[in-house]
Formats: C-alpha cells, structure tokens, sequence
C-alpha cells in the first residue's frame, strides 16, 4: 500500500465496504461522541468522515488534535447506519474505521477558521492565504479558473489559434495605466517596463506572418484597485488575427466565450452569438455607460428639447447653458412612499449631484415639484418618450453630457436594483462599438487617445486630416457581460502615415513616435498585414462564472487594496548595496506625522 494513500478522500463508496484503505489529508472537523471520534478528514478532492473508537490506542492522541492537523489513516471501510448518511457529501454512505494512525503535521492555534465560508477580515484572510484558499468555496473557484483557462486553450487551439509567448520585460508604452518599472543593472538609469499588455508584441508577431495568434497573457498596471480589477497584476485571453475585419474578430470569439460561459453555467442562461452590437453613442444614451447591464430592461430617454424653454426654469436655464436632460424610467414606482424618493435624493447628492428630480404619474396628471411647474404638453411628451403610464415614475439627470449620461447611468442602476427588475440567472453579451478615436482631457483641454492608440479610425488616413478630431470613430469595441467590460479589442492602424498622424493628434511629434514606437513603426513600414483582435480578462470571466462581487475571490493570491500582498510582505525595502549595484538613489516623501 503507498505510504500515503491508496485513495483520495472522495472516492469511497458503497462497493468500497470491508476494504483497507488508507487515505491522508487534513482534520477539516472532530466530533467527540464519547466512546467514538468522529474525524472529517480533508483533501484537495474531497472528505471522508473517519471513525475512532475510544478503545484503540490512537484514541487519545487523535482527540488532542487540532483542526487542520495534517494525518494519515488506514482501515476497513464500513457502510453508515441509515440514520448518520450524510447526504451532502458523495462519501456520505460509507466512513473508515481507523486502525492505523500518523501524524504527519500538528497545526498551530488557526488566526482564522477553515471549515466555514462565514465572512472574515479580509487583511486576516490575505496574510493567511494559504489557510484562505482551504476554505470550500474559495478552493472551489480557484479550480474553476484553471477549468477555464483549460477550456479557452482548447477551444483556441480548436478555432485554429497558436499559442506564442511574449516578453515580460519590455519598454513603456501609453497603455492607458501607470507601468511598473524595472531598473536595468547593465544600462544605469535606464528602465524596463513590465507590460500593461502584449499589444506591440502580438501585433508584431502580425507583421512576422503569423496569422492567428493567442497567449494566456500575464498583464501588469500599476492601477487602483476596484471590485472588478485587482491592483498590481491580471491575466488576460490575448488574440490577435491577420487579414480579418471587424466582423471577423467577432466571429471568431463569440464561440469561444459563450462556449466557455455555456461550459460552466451551470443552469444559467448564456446569450448565444452573435451577440447584440451597441453603438457607444446609444449606449451612453439609452444606458449611461459603455459597459451596460442588459439585464436591467430600464431605457434612459434624452428629454432635452421637452425642457428646453419650458417654465421648470432650473432645467431650462442649465439647457442653456450647455446642459442636457436624461429621463431615467421607475416602472410601478409610483407606489413607492414618499420616503424611497426622498432616500434617493440623499443618495444622489451623495454621488455628488444636486438632487435627483422625479415626476409621479397618475390618472389626473403627474406629481411632483416638477411636475407644478411644468406644461401639460410637455408632461404628456415625457410620458411619451419613455413608455410610462398611471403609477409609474421618471427620474432626471441635467448636467453636461457625460457627467448626465455618467449620473443616469448610476440611477439606472440603483432604480433596477431597488426595483427588483434586473434578471437573475444569465448571462448577457454585448458589443459596445464605434468608440471615439479621441476624447478631450477636461482639466487640460488637451485632446488625447479614448482608447487603444493603436487602433484604426474610420475613414483612414482622410478622417484624420479631414475631420474634428472628437468625432472620430475608431474600430474599437469591447465584449461586456452583466454590466462588466470583459474586453477591450480593435483593429489596429497598420499604415505609418496613420500612425504619424494619429500620435500628432494626441500631442505626440514624430520624433517622440519614432522614440517610443521605434519598433512598431519600424514594422508598419517594411508591410505589415491589416489585422485586429481582443483580449477578455481571465480574472473576469472567472468572477462572473462563480458570482463572486469581488475579483479577489477567484485570484489565488491577489494583494489588497493597497497593492500589497500581506502573505510575502511585497512590496519592500532592499538594502544599500542592491540599489548601488542598480545605480538607484531614493528620494522619499517626508513622512506624515499625522
């Protein structure tokens, strides 16, 4: 018999009855009935529940355990009584009777339970990870992210991709994030970056006459951490295809993602491609957000004109002034008391709007502040527009367009949600296209790039010499599921009288672009083929998949907010030699003494 089993700790069943067998793991819980000891014992697969009888000489040193506790037992395997099955558990019928005992690791005073998934400090639970990632649920989604990552390399491979790799010390790039520096020993004060993503390299590989490329791609910005995105590091399905429209791309990753998504539903509904295509301009416009929660059925209306000149003077004046007006339905809402609406207006101002204005409308008219000091007319116009009818209500946002459609986008969510109207249980795709090539910084005024600098703008070459810059669109689109963006993606400017032009737009001369994209312009210049691609987070598509809130559940050893990791105590000092050997003086903020 092995020294250490002979099975994992969920394979024995019924058939399994008056075999010896030995099985090794960890003391996941005891029960101490008296003359029997009742030890659930833990591996990577599952648990066998293991029996001691108060006259075997093990008796004593088993009961002085303590959970998590690593033990090897061996005994005969016997059928549970019908009233202790435990049918929760796919070893339930049967347990191990225990005639041979080793303690192969005590384990000290736990800093946090293991055996249950009740809430815990999450600096706790960083520092212990190890212990962390034992708990059920956590040790569940951890195999599931490798189960889809196994699923996507199989179905890229299928779809004719080939996997490459690229280099993790590259140059800095305008990824759209801070890069993480690495000082280079051999070229004093000189600096390598990680990469925010693979973009040149897979773009490069293109131009190099491979066609269909993809890489489990590691990525590094030095970002602020949120829900959906962990600080520090992420992975990411990177692809990249040669010869291929916009279409194309779509094409070839639908399958793949609703594929993976179907693969592991479990029961959830998936949309199936193709998937809806939204416009970024509607999508701001109907949803308030390039990531929209298709889910939630509520459709913002733009009202504007409705208000324009009208004697509800605070709209009106702002509309002159530049503003415009977003009308954000509340089916049934109208039966709400008075205190859901005044609650709603606490919560807008504390997302730093002015107040959040409402019409409740009834059978005889609306109600409201707004609606007494509004027309018939045009009470009767914004019923139109949105579909409401008697017991419904509206909401508006009036600012400048962004911040207007950024602010209903945000009552859009928190009406569906208090109204229980998002739908549970599936997934829903979307493409959001058309992004503008440009945006304007609004501190600055300075126009820079919206999205991927390295995409193609519609039109070509003649858009950029041709049009108002912020009416650009670039073949630019993300893949957005449930309210999360998975993806960003383009086709990609494979023309160098493009690229000039498009960096000049963004502030850039040509002799920063020949500096800083050396290599990639080196490249569009010797033939480069037309291409595009996409990249869905890993990280993403794992927290969907296992309705996790937070991205940390399904990352193996993420760091925390702060963009530390607790466990290894990263980041940290090096000492004086190592940062002269890299040529390295600090210069450190003085310290707060508050």
């Amino acid at each position: 018999m092995h020294l250490y089993r002979s099975h994992h700790c969920d394979a024995l069943r019924l058939e399994n009855t008056d075999e010896t067998v030995r099985l090794s793991g960890w003391v996941h819980r005891m029960r101490d009935h008296g003359n029997l000891l009742f030890v659930d014992l833990r591996d990577h697969y599952g648990i066998t529940q293991c029996v001691v009888d108060s006259s075997s000489p093990h008796f004593a040193r088993v009961e002085g355990l303590s959970n998590e506790s690593v033990i090897t037992v061996t005994g005969p395997v016997k059928k549970r009584s019908n009233e202790t099955i435990n049918n929760n558990i796919p070893t339930g019928e049967v347990e191990v009777w225990v005639e041979e005992f080793t303690l192969q690791a005590a384990a000290s005073t736990l800093p946090m339970p293991v055996n249950q998934d009740a809430g815990y400090p999450e600096d706790i639970r960083l520092q212990y990870r190890f212990l962390d990632l034992r708990r059920e649920t956590l040790h569940k989604n951890i195999i599931l992210r490798s189960s889809v990552i196994s699923s996507i390399r199989r179905r890229m491979i299928e779809s004719g991709f080939t996997e490459f790799q690229t280099p993790i010390l590259t140059s800095s790039s305008p990824e759209g994030a801070r890069d993480f520096l690495v000082p280079s020993r051999l070229h004093p004060g000189e600096f390598y970056a990680l990469p925010q993503a693979p973009q040149q390299f897979k773009q490069l590989l293109m131009v190099a006459g491979f066609d269909r490329y993809f890489q489990i791609a590691p990525c590094f910005r030095d970002e602020d951490a949120r829900a959906d995105r962990s600080p520090g590091e992420f992975y990411q399905l990177d692809l990249e295809m040669s010869f291929v429209s916009q279409e194309d791309v779509f094409n070839a990753i639908e399958p793949v993602i609703a594929g993976v998504f179907n693969e592991f539903a479990e029961g959830r509904s998936v949309t199936e491609p193709p998937f809806q295509r939204i416009p970024y301009d509607e999508s701001m416009l109907k949803y308030g957000s390039d990531k929209p929660d298709l889910r939630n059925p509520l459709i913002i209306s733009d009202v504007t004109d409705v208000f324009r000149g009208s004697s509800f003077g605070i709209f009106a004046k702002a509309i002159d002034n530049g503003a415009v007006v977003r009308a954000i339905p509340a089916p049934k809402a109208g039966a709400q008391p008075r205190s859901y609406f005044d609650k709603l207006n606490d919560w807008s101002r504390e997302q730093g709007a002015a107040g959040l204005g409402y019409i409740i409308f009834e059978e005889e008219g609306g109600k409201g502040p707004i609606a007494r000091n509004l027309e018939e007319e045009n009470l009767a116009a914004i019923r139109e527009a949105t579909g409401l009818t008697s017991g419904d209500a509206v909401f508006f946002a009036c600012d400048k367009l962004n911040a207007a459609a950024q602010f209903a986008g945000a009552v859009r969510d928190r009406v569906g949600a208090d109204l229980n109207l998002i739908k549970s249980g599936s997934f829903d795709f979307c493409w959001v296209v058309d992004y503008p090539m440009f945006e304007m910084d609004e501190v600055t005024g300075e126009i820079e790039f919206s999205h991927n600098p390295f995409s193609m703008p519609q039109g070509g070459i003649e858009a950029l010499e041709t049009m108002d810059p912020l009416d650009i669109k670039a073949f630019q689109y993300d893949i957005v599921c449930n309210g999360i963006e998975l993806s960003s993606g383009a086709i990609r400017n494979h023309l160098p009288e493009i690229m000039y032009k498009a960096f000049e737009i963004a502030g850039y001369g040509p002799e920063v672009v020949e500096e800083r994209f050396g290599g990639m312009l080196n490249a569009l210049k010797f033939g480069a083929p037309p291409h595009g691609g996409s990249a869905p987070g890993i990280d993403r598509m794992v927290m969907l998949l296992a309705d996790e809130p937070n991205i940390r559940e399904v990352v193996a050893f993420p760091m925390n907010q702060q963009a530390q990791d607790l466990m290894m105590g990263a980041p940290n000092t090096v000492d004086d030699e190592h940062l002269r050997e890299l040529n390295i003086r600090l210069s450190l903020p003085p310290e707060n003494k508050d």
